[in-house]
C-alpha cells in the first residue's frame, strides 16, 4: 500500500525546510561539547540547549535575543541500542523537516550547549515526562502553511525589540511548533511543573514588573510558544556545567604564560653549560 502523494504545496514545504536547516561556515564553538562528559552528568529528564549554526538558528537567535535556538530531551538509556551497533539515541528533538526524532549525544560535539535541570523532580514525575517524549517519537509536522517558514528568510526583521518574540507566534501552524521547544513545555506541563515565573506583585516572590513584562508571560502560557532560553532563563531549571560536577580546583589549570619558562629551560641550561666550560678553561 502507498502512502498519499505529496502535493506541491508538501515539496515547497520541505524544500523550504531544507532551506532554513542548512549550515553556515564558519562556525566555531567556544566550549565543544565532549559526549563522553555529557552523558556522565546527564540525568534522564534534563534539557540541552543548543547554540545551533544553521540559517534558521540565527534568526531564533536574533528574535529571542538568546545565545540558544535549539533544545533536546535527555532520555538516558530508556531507548534501545540500534541494531547494527551505531552509538545509542538518548536524546529527544523535533527538528524542521523531520518532525520528532531520537539522536545521539555526539551529534552536538561541536556546538555550545548549556544542560537545564528540573529541581526537586520526583522519579515518579521523571518517569512520566521520559515516557511523554517517547510517545512522540514519529510524530511529523504538516509543512503546506508555508507562511510560517518564510518568515525565517529574514535573518534580522527591522521590528521593535518588544515585537520580535512576537514574530515567533506568527501563524501559530505545524512548522512554528517544529522549531520551538513547546513539545518539552508540553511534556513539563503534564506534571504540572513551572517554567516561567509566575505573575504576581506578591512580596518575596517572583514578579514580572512591567506590563511589557506580564504580557510576555501570558503570551507564552497561553500559546505555549516556548523557546530554548524559557528554560535557561527559568527561575526553576537548575544551569548544570559538567566541569564543575566533579571537582574543579583552578590552581590545576596550566596557562599558555606558564610554558614558555619550560620551552626555554633546554636553552638556559646549554648557556650554562657554556659557561662552566670556558670557565674550566681559563688559567
Amino acid at each position: 500500500m502507498t502512502g498519499p502523494r505529496d502535493t506541491l504545496l508538501d515539496r515547497i514545504g520541505h524544500w523550504l525546510a531544507g532551506r532554513l536547516q542548512q549550515e553556515s561556515s564558519g562556525y566555531q564553538p567556544y566550549t565543544p561539547s565532549d559526549p563522553e562528559t555529557l552523558r556522565r552528568v546527564l540525568e534522564p529528564g534534563d534539557i540541552l540547549l543548543i547554540e545551533g549554526n544553521q540559517r534558521i538558528s540565527a534568526v531564533i537567535k536574533y528574535l529571542t535575543q538568546s545565545t540558544w535556538s535549539h533544545s533536546a530531551f535527555y532520555v538516558g538509556d530508556a531507548l534501545p541500542e540500534p541494531e547494527d551497533g551505531s552509538e545509542r539515541p538518548r536524546l529527544i528533538e523535533v527538528n524542521l523537516g523531520e518532525g520528532c526524532v531520537a539522536v545521539p549525544l555526539s551529534k552536538y560535539r561541536t556546538y555550545n550547549t548549556r544542560i537545564c535541570r528540573a529541581r526537586g523532580l520526583t522519579p515518579d514525575d521523571r518517569s512520566k515526562v521520559v515516557a511523554f517524549m517517547i510517545e512522540r517519537l514519529g510524530l511529523k509536522y504538516d509543512l503546506k502553511n508555508i507562511t510560517d517558514m518564510l518568515r525565517y528568510f529574514m535573518p534580522t526583521p527591522p521590528i521593535p525589540v518588544r515585537w520580535r518574540r512576537r514574530l515567533i507566534a506568527f501563524g501559530s501552524g505545524d512548522p512554528t511548533r517544529a522549531i520551538c521547544s513547546s513539545m518539552i513545555a508540553e511534556a513539563y506541563g503534564q506534571i504540572r511543573y513551572p517554567i516561567l515565573p509566575e505573575i504576581t506583585r506578591a512580596p518575596g516572590r517572583a514578579s514580572a514588573q512591567s506590563t511589557y513584562m506580564r504580557q510576555e508571560i501570558l503570551h507564552i502560557r497561553h500559546h505555549s510558544l516556548y523557546t530554548p532560553r524559557d528554560f535557561d532563563l527559568s527561575p526553576y531549571f537548575q544551569i548544570v556545567k559538567p566541569t564543575l560536577e566533579y571537582g574543579f580546583d583552578y590552581k590545576t589549570v596550566t596557562w599558555g604564560d606558564e610554558q614558555r619558562p619550560v620551552e626555554e629551560e633546554p636553552a638556559a641550561a646549554a648557556e650554562a653549560s657554556r659557561r662552566d666550560i670556558t670557565a674550566a678553561k681559563l688559567p
